[in-house]
């Protein structure tokens, strides 16, 4: 938990190494308090008051020592736990605008936004109010064990042993607790998720029927949950029940072992009775610490989940940034690529797309197109050969050189939740509204601004819901016109839009291949057709022919076997039954 801590402050560590030593101070006055009172009471005891309360002024000291150093570390503890608050977003948003695109799945994107919220939470209480306990009664109980060997060594080594028997009855109660909150935790989200998934999909329930309360999938997770709660508390019940339970037999057993020294007269009677007050001062601070320990590992999960995002791998950039050589030129060199360590997805793959021209990439599902484009944005790094994009490697380039080279347009379009015009001004920040409607003419946006209630001011919703499939992929065209880079990727750009629209899109394609280098995945004939260059991959994800379309249907192979598909389906009709 500390090193994660050590980690999340990252530059501002030393809070946590200042607040560590007051706590240190805490604990050490805390049992040597502690101890000091085995003099007084044994003295007491034997009526020997003089020497009694010559233990006193140690104890006076110790106890303002112990005041002021609570009072210390509370205050560091506090700031550390708000500072920590509130940088925790500032160094999880600036290292992750450093990993891979690829980095960013729908399923790390949830857990990156439970971190956010739950995560940040944890910390701020770990560290304003769990750490002390931990560290003070730690400290502590190892202060009085240690100076208790000192009045009597066998009942010392018997504490010592009592105070490791503890510690692993509360290691394994607390594991057996984390375990049930990780499974707890695994089940919210899915509950989450099927909640969601319920009140989107209403339409597509609504339409084969399963729009009730009893929907299979949601009731099963709720019914998941329910399960897990149940153990969760059972195992709570258990582990504090087996934390208390050991403690009353290790307490028991050094009274038992105390009295058998007393009554064979192997300890003075005095000293017996202010180690016996001793120990049961000290059982109080393991006490808590096993009561804590549940609470600390969920923490401490938390913050390793925190540390494994900042422990997450940069993408590696450039010491010295090379300078471009050869605006919109793209090329793959010998091109291997394989996502972890499965089957390679491209295999040799080698081509060049030259400015002011318009490549089409051609093939089956699977046969990595789009993770061509991914590559070319750098969402990953090749396993062999190089992408360069203006005469230079990618991983020669920093992020902003690349990305101010390309536009994209990919399947998944994603849409903030402000204004339509906001959402195509994206493009390019500075562009004026003039030019924003430029770019929505060619990208066929402008009919929808006039059935939106408020026009341009519309807000279309979180991830651009006001608006249909076909129509949130024309405003990512819109902005990419708008940026008018020197580079153009489209992935499936024309597959959600109607016959109109995709006129639209497709002349906006050819007029950016005039000005731009134009790369774009596309099934419908017309683009292809258009196409200055055609790259036609396999599905072993290797580069089987290069050309344009009658070069290539005239050498037939795999393209020309695309093209008669094509043409066949582009054919098909609906006809009325019976005929």
């Amino acid at each position: 938990m500390i090193r994660g801590f050590y980690t999340i402050l990252g530059p501002e560590r030393s809070r946590l190494t200042v607040f560590l030593f007051w706590v240190v101070v805490y604990g050490t006055a805390q049992g040597l308090a502690m101890l000091t009172l085995v003099p007084f009471v044994r003295h007491l005891l034997d009526g020997d008051v003089e020497a009694a309360a010559a233990w006193l002024w140690p104890l006076a000291v110790l106890v303002a020592v112990g005041a002021c150093a609570c009072y210390i570390q509370a205050m560091q503890g506090m700031r550390m736990a708000v500072y920590s608050m509130r940088m925790l977003h500032h160094r999880l948003g600036d290292h992750m605008v450093t990993l891979p695109l690829g980095w960013f799945t729908r399923d790390r994107v949830g857990d990156v936004s439970q971190i956010a919220v739950k995560g940040t939470m944890f910390v701020g209480s770990t560290g304003a109010h769990f750490i002390t306990p931990v560290v003070a009664n730690t400290v502590s109980s190892v202060v009085v064990v240690i100076g208790l060997c000192f009045f009597d060594w066998r009942i010392g080594v018997l504490m010592i042993a009592g105070a490791v028997l503890l510690a692993l009855v509360g290691r394994a109660s607390s594991a057996m607790l984390a375990d049930a909150e990780n499974r707890k935790r695994g089940a919210t989200v899915d509950v989450n998720n099927r909640v969601l998934e319920f009140a989107r999909c209403q339409a597509v329930l609504r339409a084969f029927g399963d729009a009730g309360s009893h929907h299979v999938p949601l009731s099963e997770s709720l019914a998941q949950q329910a399960r897990i709660g149940k153990a969760m508390m059972w195992r709570s019940v258990l582990g504090i029940l087996l934390n208390g339970l050991s403690v009353q037999i290790v307490f028991s057993a050094v009274l038992a072992f105390g009295a058998w020294l007393a009554v064979t007269d192997r300890i003075e009677p005095a000293l017996l009775i202010a180690i016996f007050g001793l120990a049961a001062r000290f059982f109080g601070p393991i006490g808590e610490l096993a009561e804590l320990g549940s609470t600390l590992r969920m923490s401490t999960d938390e913050i390793n989940r925190i540390t494994g995002v900042l422990d997450t791998e940069r993408m590696p950039a450039p010491d010295r940034p090379k300078e471009l050589t050869d605006h919109g030129r793209i090329e793959l060199d010998s091109v291997a690529f394989t996502y972890d360590d499965s089957s390679p997805v491209l295999r040799d793959v080698s081509f060049v797309a030259r400015p002011g021209t318009m490549t089409a990439l051609v093939g089956p599902s699977g046969s990595g197109k789009t993770t061509i484009f991914r590559l070319i944005a750098r969402f990953y790094d090749v396993t062999d050969g190089a992408v360069r994009v203006g005469g230079v490697d990618v991983r020669d380039q920093d992020t902003v050189t690349l990305m101010r080279q390309l536009s994209q347009v990919f399947q998944d379009v994603y849409l903030f939740d402000d204004s339509l015009r906001e959402n195509i001004r994206i493009g390019r920040p500075d562009a004026t509204d003039d030019e924003i409607a430029a770019a929505a003419e060619t990208a066929g946006v402008t009919p929808i601004v006039g059935r939106l209630p408020d026009g341009w001011n519309t807000r279309v919703g979180e991830a651009g819901s006001a608006l249909s499939g076909g129509e949130r992929q024309r405003v990512s065209i819109a902005r990419a016109l708008l940026k008018n880079a020197p580079i153009v990727l489209f992935d499936e750009a024309t597959s959600a839009l109607d016959p109109e629209n995709e006129a639209h899109v497709a002349a906006s394609i050819r007029a950016l291949a005039d000005n731009s280098t134009v790369l774009v995945i596309a099934h419908k004939l017309s683009t292809v057709v258009a196409a200055d260059q055609i790259v036609v991959l396999d599905d072993t994800g290797r580069v089987v022919d290069i050309g344009r379309h009658h070069e290539l249907l005239t050498r037939g192979g795999r393209y020309a076997e695309f093209w008669a598909q094509r043409t066949a389906a582009a054919g098909w009709t609906m006809a009325a039954s019976g005929q």
